[in-house]
């Protein structure tokens, strides 16, 4: 095993906060394996890269010879994690939340170790609760400690409605803590409050503190949003390869540096040696291939990314059109087909606002040529490859 400071230097990499660190140096110092707990609501059963930097501490944990409790939250999925939101959530049924937490559990072991995973629900202590449990559960905290988290507070200032079973989320998330004697818990910096809850609960059960660990939210595609479905500046983990690998070329070259830290593998010292090689002239393109192929083999394999990055080259080096772009035809109105509403037909653009904003950018082009204005219409008889952004293409003819 490795030693204390280079224990702390690895599980340091990328945290946003470690609380209290002196008692996690007292813990690690007890030379045993550590319960590290982190706990998911099944509710979003399709990762992406943003999902993973927490299940990436996890593994960095495991390779440091702990034991990781990958907590599903089947119960705590009914009630709905408020956290964030400024609205009661709908709870998810039942048959939702075994079939979302199956398909976490496919996903979530192209990082962690099987053999060193211990999956929990935290149905299998809740539903045995009873209702004097769950009062004295309810009594353990009090309504203005609940008005503390942010959330909450906003939503009670401006007068919306704050239901009874969402003050329940923080509580049972921390009774969690106590039933796996948990000596880490890991989460966002979202979650802070709801880890402290576990720090209160354990003590107050008799047990030795959890120790808390944040991870930040990873940044999506432009380097300043949260990486997220609905903003559509995400890398799904199962995104097909090729376009795992555009994506990730498409990031900034400050980003990429981000990207490293909370999603490689790599160790620092060795991302620090690319940052001098970069000073020194290299290409930052050549070390991004590096961190495309590392994350393409992790979720595929590294054929796999092998193979992307040549199509990459290919593609976009040598100004080569894919070969399998798809063909479309439409039937275009009297005067024309507009151009943004063709992009969106064509599925080349989520909407006709967001191809106006691709137009404005300068990332659309039909036949290699720039299209500079929103209003083109595209008339009858056009056969042409349109194309948006880097990696989008499709051959229309407009009839």
């Amino acid at each position: 095993m490795k030693s204390i400071e280079e224990q702390l230097e690895i599980i340091q990499r990328g945290a946003d906060e470690i609380l209290v660190e002196k008692e996690l140096v007292a813990k690690l110092k007890e030379d045993r394996p550590l319960r590290i707990k982190a706990g998911f609501d099944p509710t979003a059963p399709d990762l992406h890269l943003g999902h993973t930097v927490l299940i990436n501490k996890l593994r960095q944990f495991q390779d440091l010879g702990h034991e990781v409790l990958f907590l599903i939250g089947d119960f705590t999925g009914m009630i709905g994690d408020p956290t964030g939101k400024s609205a009661t959530r709908p709870p998810l049924t039942h048959h939702d939340v075994e079939r979302n937490a199956e398909t976490y559990q496919q996903q979530i072991f192209k990082i962690l170790d099987k053999e060193k995973t211990k999956v929990v629900f935290n149905s299998d202590w809740m539903s045995n609760m009873s209702s004097v449990d769950m009062i004295r559960l309810a009594a353990s905290s009090t309504v203005a400690r609940m008005l503390e988290r942010d959330d909450f507070s906003k939503r009670y200032k401006s007068g919306q409605s704050i239901a009874i079973h969402e003050f329940l989320y923080p509580l049972i998330q921390g009774h969690d803590s106590v039933e796996l004697k948990a000596d880490v818990e890991l989460g966002g910096t979202d979650q802070k409050f709801n880890l402290l809850m576990g720090r209160q609960l354990q003590e107050q059960a008799g047990q030795k503190p959890q120790c808390v660990l944040t991870m930040p939210i990873l940044e999506g595609l432009d380097g300043v949003q949260k990486m997220s479905k609905s903003l559509n500046n995400y890398i799904g983990i199962a995104d097909e390869p090729k376009d795992m690998f555009g994506k990730i070329m498409s990031i900034s070259d400050d980003l990429m540096w981000r990207y490293f830290e909370l999603l490689s593998f790599r160790p620092m010292s060795e991302i620090e040696g690319f940052k001098q090689e970069i000073q020194e002239g290299k290409n930052p393109r050549d070390i991004k291939f590096l961190l495309a192929e590392e994350i393409i083999a992790r979720f595929h394999n590294a054929e796999e990314a092998s193979a992307a990055r040549e199509g990459f080259i290919a593609q976009f080096a040598k100004n080569r059109i894919p070969d399998d772009i798809p063909e479309l035809s439409f039937d275009a109105p009297d005067g024309g087909y507009p151009i943004a509403n063709l992009l969106k037909d064509a599925g080349l653009c989520s909407s006709t606002s967001d191809a106006m904003r691709m137009i404005q950018q300068g990332a659309t082009k039909i036949d290699g040529e720039k299209v500079a204005d929103k209003s083109v219409k595209v008339e009858k008889g056009t056969e042409a490859v349109f194309q948006v952004g880097k990696r989008k293409f499709a051959r229309l003819t407009i009839n």
